[in-house]
């Protein structure tokens, strides 16, 4: 997983493309990127997830930035999520 696209009109602030990344690599992606800021949605800890903002003047930059880091499989953007529990089907009777 490496991006996601939201825009809704409930909590507006976290619009924008979602960047997935690890904790780790959160500073030095900020520092290439000023707007870039944490999704909100998420709580105030430091998440997988990051925000480029829709309403940011360098919106269209960014977004393509990072798509070309992604090209070039840049080791910071994108990860692997965790598997999703397998939901329990009832037994038969």
């Amino acid at each position: 997983m490496v991006l996601m696209l939201r825009h809704k009109e409930a909590h507006p602030r976290d619009n924008g493309v979602w960047v997935a990344t690890t904790p780790e690599h959160v500073i030095g992606l900020k520092a290439e990127f000023p707007s870039m800021r944490p999704v909100e949605l998420l709580g105030a800890n430091v998440t997988s997830w990051q925000n480029l903002p829709y309403e940011s003047d360098d919106f269209e930059e960014a977004v393509l930035r990072v798509c070309a880091m992604i090209r070039k499989k840049d080791p910071r953007i994108g990860k692997i999520p965790k598997p999703r529990k397998k939901k329990s089907t009832p037994k038969p009777r």
